[in-house]
């Protein structure tokens, strides 16, 4: 068993952090905890600034003997104190998720489109060396750096060592920050940048496109030569740059779309609509799946269809680079996001199929309540987290194929109410 307190656990810890992909499945972490936690009783925040610093003086120990400097943790904890903002933030996160049209009107709008358009051509030649050495699309670099940091302009102020340490401190994720923290202690040892710079969310993502630190340690680059890798100052060139290079290395195909609208048939099969499931456009289109222009969609490799609106919505048939963008974050709404922004930019069409507007997302609460009806009634979700990931989209469509409704997996408030009658 592993003691936090000893040096060999630490050494542990310190050993997943510069082994980040072993650990990190997105680039930042998921911010809505899996379950519901019991808070502790209040503690002043007098209290709370005493035993913050306690364990500063703890942790800074710890570190020594792993490999950080003493002149490293001076310069790093330097006027840090306990931040309960930061606290307050990671405790009242909402419980509401957005429909995907509410996200992709912010994710893609016309002020957006062509503010990607304008950083396109600001940075063309940068973005086009990027583009030769790693082979992942600008225009797929630009959308994501639009939707972390609006092409650089909201990059985040909080000192990252100091919201780091109140999280760690705060013990409700305290391995996982602990591991952040010194992993962001070991960027400023190494150089690559100085306290008063290292900001960023009050969560720990850093820079312009919001990496957290140990898939800045495993992932970041230095593209413009100065012998640092930069993400923070104003030249985004080593952030557009270690952008492209977690993509290439999570498997990015040159060329490759990350989807495509497409039209599905009267009559079609929605079991088929299942990540699972590939098959060639050439195949999909024998079963009538064409694009929305009414034309079989070209050869880009075994692709899916996913509904993130159900029957009532769009229908993409999207491919390997989906998966990949995943990587960065796991999020369809935020990947399709990016797929579609990035489209955009390049010239491309909005979304021509019209989204069920009349609806609306789940709350936590009732996201939770799905769970338990469903698996009430057995199609079991294998677990009650809130979260609609691929076991709960299984289990609604049990649910629909058995009560011989339109089997798309959507997760409605139709639906809901539907259970709540049983």
């Amino acid at each position: 068993m592993c003691v936090w307190k000893s040096a060999t656990c630490f050494g542990a810890i310190l050993a997943t952090t510069l082994s980040a992909e072993a650990t990190e499945t997105s680039i930042r972490p998921e911010l809505r905890p899996d379950m519901r936690v019991h808070m502790p009783e209040p503690v002043s925040e007098a209290d709370k600034t005493q035993s913050f610093q306690v364990w500063i003086k703890g942790f800074k120990q710890r570190t020594l003997q792993v490999g950080i400097s003493q002149q490293t943790l001076d310069q790093a904890f330097q006027g840090v104190r306990y931040d309960p903002n930061v606290i307050e933030r990671d405790r009242n996160q909402s419980e509401f998720t957005k429909t995907i049209w509410d996200y992709l009107d912010s994710a893609a709008s016309d002020l957006r489109v062509s503010n990607g358009k304008v950083a396109l051509g600001k940075h063309q030649s940068k973005l086009d060396a990027i583009e030769e050495e790693y082979g992942v699309d600008k225009d797929v670099i630009v959308a994501i750096w639009g939707l972390e940091s609006a092409y650089g302009t909201f990059r985040g102020s909080n000192k990252i060592v100091q919201s780091l340490a109140t999280l760690a401190y705060d013990g409700r994720r305290g391995k996982f920050f602990q591991t952040q923290l010194v992993a962001a202690l070991r960027i400023l040892q190494d150089g690559d940048t100085i306290p008063d710079e290292m900001t960023g969310s009050w969560a720990g993502a850093m820079g312009h496109t919001q990496f957290i630190p140990t898939s800045y340690l495993a992932h970041a680059v230095d593209f413009n030569g100065d012998g640092r890798r930069d993400i923070w100052s104003d030249d985004p060139s080593d952030a557009l740059a270690s952008t492209a290079a977690y993509l290439a290395r999570h498997g990015w195909v040159t060329g490759q779309p990350w989807g495509v609208e497409v039209t599905l048939p009267e009559g079609f099969d929605y079991t088929l609509a299942n990540r699972s499931i590939t098959k060639t456009p050439e195949d999909w289109a024998v079963l009538g799946v064409v694009d929305v222009d009414g034309t079989a969609v070209p050869n880009h490799g075994d692709g899916s269809i996913l509904l993130p609106a159900g029957s009532q919505g769009a229908a993409f048939m999207i491919f390997k680079n989906f998966e990949v963008i995943e990587h960065y974050n796991t999020a369809d709404a935020y990947v399709i996001g990016v797929g579609h922004l990035s489209d955009r930019i390049s010239g491309g069409k909005p979304i021509k199929t019209n989204w069920p507007r009349g609806d609306r997302a789940l709350t936590l609460d009732e996201r939770l309540e799905l769970q338990k009806l469903l698996t009430a009634v057995g199609f079991s979700t294998l677990g009650i987290d809130g979260k609609i990931g691929p076991r709960t989209i299984a289990a609604v469509r049990g649910y629909q194929v058995y009560n011989k409704l339109v089997p798309d997996g959507y997760p409605s408030l139709v639906l809901l109410k539907r259970l709540r009658k049983l």
